[in-house]
């Protein structure tokens, strides 16, 4: 009889329904089990909003089921990456289009793009390349070639380290060829459902071979952005940039692009790249600026 009258406060102090599945009606937990066996995480946390509106007293277990399918998602994604040889985990696109160029150069032409990214557990490596290639009247005006590596380290959820190594050919600027290495580190300044937001900085060095024949090297620095802010589940806006800071010369590259899903793996997209080089060998103030219009296939 003492133990009975002594347990009567702990049994008050924690109530039966606190850790009673049954709390959760069966039709709902059917529910929820149904949105985490596909997998889709919009849909889960669609279908979980909903039962937790209607059922504001089973929200703590419906949160733990969403939680505990979290927990083993993230378990079985890190036991595959970590198993996983390098060759695999690869992901890409490839983009081709049209475009119109002002500036230095105003005609119409064709452009592609190709990137593959592997993203691991803390590092992550991207391959970039991309033509753009006019010839008319058998003239060619435009020949830009573009190729880049960058490889990062992530030391903690925001923070990364960065390198590059980056190739470009531009006639219509007046260079064969210029090469860029730069490492530095970087931060994720936004990180949500509807927006991404990073920044990057480090020293630079660049390496250009002229049309002229003339070369130079200068140390100088590099930073960059890239914001993608997703605008509904089908359309995404980009911005993108790079800028480089030497002894006597700047650059800077800027791309903004808005993206809309027509199929699974099949966009569309509509960008504006401005390209600006305060002085080169061959001219000063070159202002070049890229409209297209383009259809991209994730792989």
């Amino acid at each position: 009889m003492r133990s009975l009258l002594f347990s009567l406060p702990l049994l008050a102090a924690f109530p039966a329904h606190a850790a009673d599945p049954a709390l959760l009606p069966p039709a709902v937990r059917e529910m929820m089990e149904a949105a985490i066996a596909n997998g889709n995480e919009t849909e889960i946390a669609t279908v979980a909003k909903i039962a937790k509106q209607t059922n504001p007293g089973s929200a703590e277990e419906i949160q733990r089921m969403v939680n505990s399918w979290k927990a083993r998602t993230k378990a079985t994604h890190e036991a595959v990456v970590r198993e996983a040889r390098f060759t695999e985990l690869w992901k890409g696109r490839f983009e081709a289009g049209g475009f119109r160029s002002t500036g230095s150069t105003s005609e119409f032409g064709i452009s592609a793009a190709a990137t593959v990214q592997r993203a691991g557990l803390q590092w992550t490596h991207k391959l970039t390349a991309s033509v753009d290639y006019r010839r008319a009247n058998g003239v060619t005006s435009r020949e830009r070639y573009f190729g880049s590596y960058e490889p990062r380290f992530e030391f903690d959820p925001r923070g990364f380290a960065y390198g590059l190594a980056q190739f470009e050919r531009d006639t219509s600027i007046g260079y064969d060829e210029r090469y860029t290495a730069s490492v530095g580190i970087g931060y994720k300044l936004i990180m949500s459902d509807p927006v991404d937001f990073s920044v990057d900085a480090g020293p630079s060095i660049r390496h250009a071979r002229y049309v002229i024949g003339v070369s130079e090297t200068k140390l100088g620095v590099r930073g960059s952005m890239d914001l993608q802010w997703r605008l509904s589940p089908t359309l995404t806006f980009k911005q993108t940039g790079s800028a480089y800071a030497e002894s006597d010369v700047y650059t800077l590259n800027a791309l903004t692009s808005l993206e809309t899903k027509v199929a699974t793996r099949w966009s569309a997209a509509l960008s504006y790249n401005v390209q600006y080089e305060s002085e080169t060998l061959l001219s000063a103030r070159d202002l070049n600026t890229l409209s297209r219009l383009t259809l991209t296939y994730d792989f």
